[in-house]
């Protein structure tokens, strides 16, 4: 499992390289936010073990909770156990957002 900072994230967004965006805040924070990275798909972090084989292996995903901590660390972990090439974004949303990149409304 790594890791990708926000410059290397909108790098990728402004170059159209390939890979899945998810978002996996809990509900809640989410909903408070009332926004995501664009290009982003939610999945209730407390049903990874649901979703987890539905995730595209042909790409990279990158992950993003609300401050880069736990969550996203956690669901990474295991994604890239099963063989994905998983990252999760350095400081989350809140980082996200701090640092000027484009967010949009749920």
């Amino acid at each position: 499992m790594s890791r990708i900072s926000i410059c290397e994230l909108a790098e990728w967004q402004a170059t159209g390289r390939l890979f899945t965006l998810l978002d996996v805040r809990r509900a809640s924070v989410r909903l408070a936010d009332a926004a995501e990275i664009p290009g982003a798909q939610w999945l209730d972090p407390e049903s990874v073990f649901t979703w987890k084989d539905q995730i595209p292996r042909d790409r990279p995903v990158m992950l993003y909770c609300a401050q880069g901590h736990e969550i996203s660390q956690g669901i990474a972990a295991t994604l890239y156990a099963m063989g994905l090439d998983a990252r999760y974004l350095i400081d989350g949303f809140a980082g996200w957002r701090s640092a000027g990149q484009t967010t949009q409304s749920l």
